[in-house]
């Protein structure tokens, strides 16, 4: 370590010796918190501009400062900045440039500062330009599943309970249910972007500065909603980043729940729907193979983001006010969180449109497993026989065609009526495929012209949002 390195700590006058090789690296966030840059640089600007509004910077002053971090930002974009381990973090490289750039101006920038509300606020504007990049990504993704139900809207699949086939209902219908945990997701990740987007600078180290400071001012020029309340809190507090992963928790478990019927879908044993070659892989041993492993690696990559948010929740738990080192462990648990969530919202918005239905496939399954015994059943109740009757009666019809290794839509009309005496040759209207769907032609129901009425609603819903978002 250089001694231009040692004497540019700004806290080493307190010190007798330097730091220990081992602990300066130890302690050091650098390596990772450099992603922060520009958020750092931005939050300088505005900083310098509020200090020169105030008086406590002149407007050469300000203008040096300015240029100076306009200059570093450049650099950094073009990779001319080597980063030093010696200087910690993000916010001492860059003011050791600006001193090197500018001169002894630079000493002034931190003025009614402290590396505590720097990095509050640096994380929060990352986080906040993350938050937009990803709500763009669950549009796309949002569309993409009702632009698929659409189009699949009397697309007739099995509805599973139990992974035992069910019901009939459509695969456009099933695209919905996706959709609304991504609405309910979306909707998540919009509020967090509210309780983000408050500012902690003017905080200082905790208890606010003796400068006369405009922190609304500052708020302004960085696009928050407004300054932090109380200084303690504003330093220590990580929150917005753990619920932040909350929503990516719950987000990474909806993906993973879409993940695990894709790759169902997709086995031969289904044979559901194909998804095209550049979204899979092959095996190096079974040349017949082919890996659905976009939908197998974000099922995967949901465990890794819950870890990310129990790693944030012990972080904070014991922490007394205000800031401790301890938080330099709240950057790489967010940073992955965002990359990861980030990276299977695009895999997904790119591969979903391209999905392709095997209506043959799904309507075979449909009809197999006695998917309309609950037809059978309601039909027996609106010829006046009470439901738990009717239930009965239904499980002995399909004892029978099991026996007979028959669907219920197969057997004869005298076989049904040994059952119960209320059933008439109409009976066979409402054992159908196209029955049982059409019959559930209520709002929130699987009926074709149901789906296409929700999908428009959801599409209006998306397009308001959108508007709203912009």
């Amino acid at each position: 370590m250089s001694k231009r390195e040692t004497d540019s700590k700004p806290w080493s006058g307190r010190f007798s010796e330097p730091v220990d090789a081992f602990v300066e690296a130890f302690t050091a966030s650098v390596p990772f918190d450099h992603r922060l840059y520009r958020h750092d640089i931005a939050g300088s600007i505005a900083h310098a501009r509020m200090l020169a509004r105030t008086g406590i910077l002149d407007t050469e002053e300000c203008q040096q400062i300015v240029g100076g971090l306009q200059d570093i930002r450049e650099d950094i974009d073009a990779g001319r900045l080597v980063w030093s381990v010696a200087l910690e973090d993000v916010h001492m490289n860059i003011e050791a440039r600006l001193i090197e750039r500018i001169g002894d101006t630079g000493k002034k920038l931190h003025t009614g500062r402290s590396r505590n509300d720097q990095v509050a606020t640096d994380i929060r504007l990352w986080l906040r330009e993350a938050i937009d990049g990803i709500d763009a990504e669950l549009l796309r993704l949002r569309e993409a599943l009702i632009d698929l139900a659409e189009r699949e809207a009397a697309t007739i699949m099995p509805g599973f309970t139990h992974l035992q086939s069910a019901q009939p209902v459509t695969f456009g219908h099933h695209m919905l249910a996706w959709q609304e945990m991504l609405s309910r997701d979306q909707a998540r990740l919009r509020e967090c972007r509210q309780r983000v987007n408050i500012m902690p600078l003017g905080a200082a180290a905790l208890a606010g500065t003796s400068f006369p400071i405009d922190r609304e001012y500052t708020a302004e020029l960085l696009g928050f909603d407004a300054p932090a309340r109380n200084s303690l809190d504003a330093v220590s507090d990580r929150d917005f980043a753990i619920e932040f992963s909350a929503f990516a928790s719950i987000l990474l478990m909806h993906l993973s729940r879409f993940s695990e019927e894709l790759v169902l879908w997709t086995s031969a044993q289904f044979g559901f729907i194909d998804l095209p070659d550049r979204f899979c892989t092959g095996s190096s041993i079974m040349p017949q193979k082919k890996n659905p492993d976009v939908p197998e690696l974000v099922r995967g990559k949901s465990g890794r983001v819950y870890g990310h948010l129990m790693s944030l929740l012990t972080l904070m738990k014991g922490q007394p006010l205000a800031y401790n080192k301890d938080n330099q462990e709240d950057k790489e648990p967010l940073f992955d969180t965002v990359d990861t969530v980030a990276a299977c919202l695009r895999a997904y918005a790119d591969m979903m449109p391209a999905v392709a239905v095997n209506h043959e496939r799904c309507r075979a399954a449909a009809g197999a497993g006695y998917a309309t015994a609950t037809d059978l059943a309601d039909y027996l109740v609106r010829k006046g026989v009470a439901f738990r009757d009717a239930h009965e009666i239904v499980g002995k019809a399909v004892q029978h065609a099991l026996g007979k290794e028959l669907d219920l839509a197969d057997l004869e009309l005298t076989d049904l009526q040994q059952f119960s005496d209320a059933i008439d040759s109409d009976v066979f209207d409402v054992l159908t495929l196209e029955g049982s769907v059409a019959a559930r032609n209520h709002p929130g129901g699987t009926a074709p012209d149901q789906v296409r009425a929700a999908a428009k609603a959801a599409r209006q819903q998306l397009d308001q949002r959108h508007g709203a978002a912009r």
